[in-house]
């Protein structure tokens, strides 16, 4: 990867932005969208990167900017912050971590406690942590001074940084879906340097997806495009326990992950399909029967429906602080959407 794509994938990765808190996300990506291209936001949060202004067809790319995260819903005299999920947790995955806190005079750190296992009774070591049994000590020695540093509704996320490993793999909190919005402002990064197309492309860097794809069902509806792609994370199935069976055959370094899905365009898939073999892009195949979890299912009943496609990275332990991806795969993807558009043209008929 390009050094310049490399620092600001590792810039977005960094910066907290859960669902409805993306403020800072977005101002990021924006600012990177408009070294090549026009860009704009609107009411939802919602980023545009916009290509060839007017050209046909018009195509939506879409990769959502927002991340899981936590929200203040009290707090108590003693100083203890609670909170609820922004979007789908595995409560033990936030037994003693430590959190970022977007406080009212700035970031607030503070550790996620619970009662320590020497003080848990037989019965309570066997139970599951639920998030109501949960809490974030700030350090703050009372109610009082706890409220001068954060106030309800006050979001958070998990306080990690990114982590380089061999084989161009990097963890990180926020991978889900950072790396769709990185994907869709590479794929028209690579458009704006090659030229070569006819249609008007918009990268969306969508809110919200996390408790909903509200931003994508917003953006797409304004920008009524003739067909989209959504870019999301799919499970690696390379890891001990995770079945190929039921979520089909993806490994870190085997390239995009196009769907086929009861609600996508056949049009849009197998147009990413031979895309990808005439490039020589190598990618792997997942089917869903219904919903796609992705942002597609909204884009796909905006207005009197829209022709959707996915196109997904693989990616280990999702929704933790640590979820892995491979560098590599984060690069086809891109050069696959972008090799897509090239194939359209005025004529391109999406109706089926």
């Amino acid at each position: 990867m390009r050094e310049e794509s490399l620092s600001f994938l590792k810039a977005l990765l960094s910066t907290p932005g859960p669902s409805g808190y993306e403020e800072d996300a977005a101002r990021l990506w924006r600012e990177e969208a408009a070294k090549f291209s026009g860009v704009r936001g609107d009411r939802m949060g919602n980023s545009f990167a916009t290509l060839n202004a007017g050209g046909r067809p018009r195509i939506m790319l879409s990769g959502h900017i927002d991340e899981i995260g936590l929200i203040v819903t009290h707090i108590g005299d003693d100083g203890r912050v609670y909170f609820k999920g922004i979007g789908g947790w595995d409560s033990q995955v936030l037994v003693g971590q430590r959190v970022l806190i977007r406080g009212r005079s700035g970031d607030v750190r503070g550790v996620i406690g619970k009662k320590a296992v020497h003080t848990m009774s037989a019965e309570e070591r066997k139970k599951v942590s639920e998030i109501k049994d949960l809490w974030i000590d700030v350090g703050a020695r009372d109610g009082e001074e706890a409220r001068e540093m954060v106030r309800v509704g006050d979001a958070a996320v998990l306080d990690h940084g990114l982590l380089e490993l061999p084989n161009g793999r990097i963890a990180s909190r926020s991978v889900d879906d950072r790396i769709g919005a990185f994907i869709v402002l590479e794929a028209l990064r690579l458009l704006a340097e090659s030229g070569g197309f006819s249609a008007e492309v918009v990268a969306v860097a969508s809110v919200q997806e996390e408790i909903g794809a509200y931003g994508a069902r917003g953006s797409a509806y304004g920008l009524d495009p003739d067909a989209a792609v959504a870019v999301d994370v799919t499970h690696a199935t390379d890891i001990t326990g995770v079945s190929r069976q039921e979520h089909g055959d993806h490994s870190l370094g085997s390239g995009p992950v196009i769907t086929r899905a009861s609600v996508l365009s056949p049009v849009v898939t197998a147009g990413l399909m031979e895309a990808a073999e005439r490039e020589g892009i190598p990618y792997t195949l997942e089917a869903d029967s219904g919903r796609t979890g992705t942002d597609a299912d909204a884009i796909h009943l905006s207005r009197a429906g829209i022709a959707c496609g996915v196109v997904s990275a693989p990616n280990r332990y999702m929704h933790s602080p640590n979820e892995m991806v491979e560098l590599r795969d984060l690069e086809n993807c891109a050069r696959l959407i972008a090799a897509w558009v090239r194939t359209l043209t005025p004529e391109t008929d999406f109706i089926r």
